[in-house]
This record gives C-alpha cells, sequence and structure tokens, in this order.
C-alpha cells in the first residue's frame, strides 16, 4: 500500500500533471490532422522528454500516445478521413451518422467510449498484467493466423448489398501488403524491378489516399453544395440510459481491445476490425451497422483506446513491444532508466504503479480536453471550404511522407487516391482496402511461420492448440451463419416477388 501511494505522489506531481495536459491535448490534434498519427507525435516529443524525469516524460509521452489514438476518430467522423490508421473502422458508422445530421452524438458517444475503453485497459493492465502476459505468451504464430482470419471476416459485414465488389476490394489491400520484401525469405517481389518498392507500401499512406485524398476529390467533383459543406463540429455525450443500454457493447469492445493489446504484434487497428466483427454478429442492432448505427462507433472506439494500456502488458512484463509505438515507448524507458522486463516489477515496482497512475490520468485528461480540442476544429472548418481542403491535402502528403521519409509515399498517396475515387464511383467500398492493407502482413507471415512450424501440413492447424481449434470453429459458425442468413434472405426475396422457392 505504501508503494502505491508513493507512486501516486510521483504521478500528481505539477510537472507530470502538466506534461499530461500539454501531451494529452497535442496528441488529439495531432491524431485528428490527417495521416499524422501515435508515431509522428512521439517522434516529435521523444526529444523534449531528455532532462526530464521518468514520471513527467513518460506522462508526456503516454498522453500523446492516448490521445493521438482518440484524435484519429474526429476527423473519421466529420469528414471520413481517420486521422490515424487505428480509426479507420470509425468511419463506417461514424460519417454516416454526420451526414444523418447526429454528428454532436457521434463524436459524443466516439469520446465516451474511447474514455470507457482506456480506463477499463488500465484496470486490466493493473489487475491481470502478469497473468495476461503469461496467456498472451500461448498465442504463437498459428493462433495468431486464426484469429487474423476470425478479423478478416468482417469484410462480409461492412459489404452489405455488394459482397463481390467488398471480397475484391480486400484482396486488393491484401497484394498491395505483399509489396516489397517477403517476410521469411527477405526477397524482393512486386516491385517490377524498382529499389524504391522494396521497402513495400505501408499503411499511412494508402489510408491517407484511400480516404482523405478521395473524399477531397468527391467534395470537389460535387456540385452540391449541401454534400460538400463541412458539418460544424459539437459534441453531445450520451445520457446515463443510453450509456446503460449499450453498457454490453462498452464492454465486449474494451475487453476485445484490451486482450488484443497484450498480444505481440497486433495492434489497435486490428483490434478495432476484429471488434467491429464480433459486433456485427453480436449487437442487438447488428443490422443497422454501416448505416448510422452507435453500437459501430462504440465497437472500434472503446476497443483501439483499450489497447492503449493493454500494449504495456507484454512490453512491461516481458520486454516485447507489441508494435512500432509501444517499440518507441520502450525504447524510451530503456532512456530514462527503466528496463522492461519480467524483474520489472520486483525491482522497480514503484516506477510501474506510477505509470499506472498516469495512464488513468491521461484517459481523464482526454474526457475533459475532448471539447475544447472539438471546438479547435470546428474553428477550423468554419474556415473557407477551399482552404480547408487545402489544409488537408497539405497534412495527408506531410503525414503520408513523415514516418518512412520515402518520397515514394507520395506518389503512393496520390495514386491509391485516384484509384479509391474512381472505387466509390463505381459503388465499391473502401473499408474492406483497408482491412486487407492492415490485417495483410500478419495474415502471411503467421501463416508462413505456422507451415514452417507444422513442416507443411495445413492440417495441423486445426489441431495444434485448444485456442486454434477454437478460433477456427468460431470462422466456421461465422461463414455457416453468414450463408443461412443470404440463403433466408434469397427465400424471402423469392415469396415477395410471387416466384415459389426451390
Amino acid at each position: 500500500m505504501d508503494i502505491v501511494l508513493a507512486a501516486a505522489a510521483d504521478a500528481f506531481t505539477w510537472q507530470a500533471l502538466l506534461a499530461i495536459v500539454v501531451g494529452t491535448w497535442a496528441g488529439i490534434i495531432i491524431g485528428g490532422l490527417p495521416g499524422l498519427g501515435s508515431v509522428v507525435g512521439l517522434t516529435i516529443f521523444l526529444p523534449f522528454t531528455f532532462g526530464m524525469d521518468v514520471i513527467t516524460s513518460m506522462a508526456l509521452l503516454i498522453g500523446v500516445y492516448c490521445g493521438s489514438v482518440y484524435g484519429g476518430s474526429i476527423t473519421a467522423i466529420l469528414i471520413n478521413t481517420p486521422g490515424t490508421p487505428q480509426a479507420a473502422a470509425t468511419t463506417f458508422d461514424g460519417y454516416p451518422m454526420t451526414q444523418q445530421g447526429r454528428v454532436g452524438e457521434a463524436l459524443g458517444w466516439a469520446t465516451f467510449a474511447s474514455f470507457f475503453g482506456g480506463v477499463l485497459s488500465c484496470v486490466m493492465l493493473i489487475v491481470g498484467a502478469p497473468q495476461l502476459a503469461k496467456f498472451a505468451v500461448n498465442f504463437g504464430s498459428i493462433e495468431v493466423f486464426a484469429l487474423v482470419c476470425l478479423a478478416m471476416l468482417c469484410i462480409v459485414g461492412v459489404s452489405r448489398g455488394s459482397t463481390l465488389k467488398g471480397i475484391l476490394c480486400g484482396m486488393m489491400g491484401f497484394l498491395f501488403s505483399m509489396v516489397g520484401s517477403d517476410p521469411i525469405t527477405g526477397a524482393d517481389r512486386f516491385t517490377f524491378g524498382q529499389y524504391a518498392l522494396s521497402s513495400g507500401l505501408t499503411l499511412i499512406p494508402v489510408v491517407v489516399g484511400a480516404f482523405a485524398l478521395s473524399e477531397i476529390f468527391v467534395r470537389f467533383a460535387s456540385r452540391d453544395d449541401e454534400a460538400a459543406r463541412i458539418p460544424e463540429a459539437r459534441l453531445t455525450f450520451p445520457g446515463l440510459r443510453d450509456i446503460g443500454r449499450r453498457m454490453v457493447e462498452l464492454l465486449r469492445g474494451s475487453f476485445i481491445g484490451g486482450f488484443i493489446g497484450a498480444l505481440p504484434g497486433t495492434g489497435a487497428a486490428a483490434a478495432a476490425f476484429i471488434s467491429y466483427a464480433s459486433a456485427q454478429k453480436l449487437s442487438p442492432r447488428r443490422q443497422h451497422l454501416g448505416k448510422g448505427e452507435p453500437d459501430g462507433l462504440i465497437a472500434s472506439e472503446s476497443s483501439n483506446n483499450a489497447v492503449t494500456g493493454s500494449s504495456f502488458i507484454p512490453t512491461l512484463a516481458l520486454g516485447i513491444p507489441g508494435d512500432v509505438v509501444t517499440a518507441m515507448m520502450m525504447g524510451a524507458m530503456v532512456i530514462h532508466g527503466i528496463t522492461p522486463g519480467v524483474r520489472l516489477m520486483a525491482d522497480q515496482a514503484q516506477t510501474v504503479y506510477a505509470l499506472f497512475v498516469v495512464l488513468i490520468i491521461v484517459n481523464v485528461a482526454m474526457l475533459i480536453l475532448s471539447k475544447p480540442s472539438i471546438g479547435l476544429f470546428r474553428y477550423l472548418f468554419k474556415l473557407p471550404q477551399g482552404f480547408v481542403m487545402g489544409g488537408i491535402v497539405m497534412f495527408s502528403f506531410i503525414g503520408a511522407v513523415s514516418v518512412r521519409g520515402n518520397p515514394l509515399d507520395l506518389i503512393v498517396a496520390a495514386v491509391t487516391g485516384l484509384l479509391a475515387y474512381v472505387l466509390r464511383r463505381g459503388g465499391y467500398p473502401l473499408a474492406p482496402l483497408v482491412i486487407g492493407m492492415v490485417l495483410g502482413p500478419e495474415l502471411e507471415s503467421s501463416l508462413r511461420r505456422g507451415l514452417l512450424i507444422s513442416r507443411g501440413d495445413f492440417s495441423a492447424f486445426f489441431t495444434h492448440s485448444t485456442i486454434a481449434s477454437v478460433l477456427f470453429v468460431l470462422i466456421a459458425l461465422f461463414i455457416a451463419g453468414t450463408l443461412w442468413s443470404g440463403f433466408s434472405q434469397w427465400r424471402k426475396d423469392r415469396a415477395a416477388a410471387g416466384t415459389p422457392a426451390a
């Protein structure tokens, strides 16, 4: 108990609180600017931590991290442009709510779900870090492959009315993810002899092109001024009765995000898609998903923000960073004298508990700073539309090229934007393209490693472990349920048309 009180005292110093406010607010703004995100934000602020004490420096970086994950939802809802890849799934229902004039409700649900998921993940981190870390170790390549296959099935859900088109776009995204070096052999593929393509196509330029630039093209091509108008951003928090009605969705999304975040090598974007896929099957309002249903926002935002806390489980307990962001956070910890690993809780327990307290304070700060942050975006969007669109294009290209510094990413963003515009005009959904791009690398690498483990015997995947078997059974049930639902709908359509069903 004395350690916990001492840790709380470390976290509530004025320096740490100031760092939390500055980092969280900056993270929200950076996350809301298309193409930027957590990695860019941490890269900007990491040099400022040199000379700070351990808790203050980590408070600044954690604030940037959590704030940027939430900030991506703002522009995803307002202009169908996710500020970060983690917010790609937020566009599925967030933007339709904006088109229906429910922008305040959409922002309110996204903010509350982000806060709820973030705080619950902190509780999971404090209570179950050792147990979750031990369970996460059981997820090898075959188990991860089964989990990613389950997540890929959400392509069917986001392609209602055009399943074939959705599958084609998903395959296109998967093909994009294969450009570059082979994850096992290191050989170049799909590079057409161009050295610049050997490093592959990264997610941020593709997301920037698919959502931000294609949306710009659509708005400029539209002759309907009302359709092209940028909505005025307002935030309306949901009432207690509405929260109670959707508490199951909040808990499910948060637990999924918390669990996925504890698995090394996954990340918030994968967690959001897996959570959205579960909502498509389990939500009592699942028939409205994709049409402006808050359950879709809750599934995406509660899960991707729950990752922010649980992603520290493998980092702190095992010394294994789960993704690029936590790798940067781990590097910052080492720089400031924190050595992640199995001895961390024994050797630096007070520091660890202080970081737990900081995580909770950051999520509270995010909730408080949400209104002034959205107010800033509301002010920006009151500017003439040409200036706003030009600014979005500028920040999109800056974000696309800033992660790797590769000029090729500018071309990738522009070409993807034109391709996405053509696809949108043809009625093709863009969500499957991003899903394929997000989940494709992990799907391929886990499959290839699993085949090496099983010596090329794919049938061994189904009996490798209880976890893998359960996941494959869930996949089979999902496919069977989808086929039965489609067959039932076909029979109803035949009956409505007056034609006897076969």
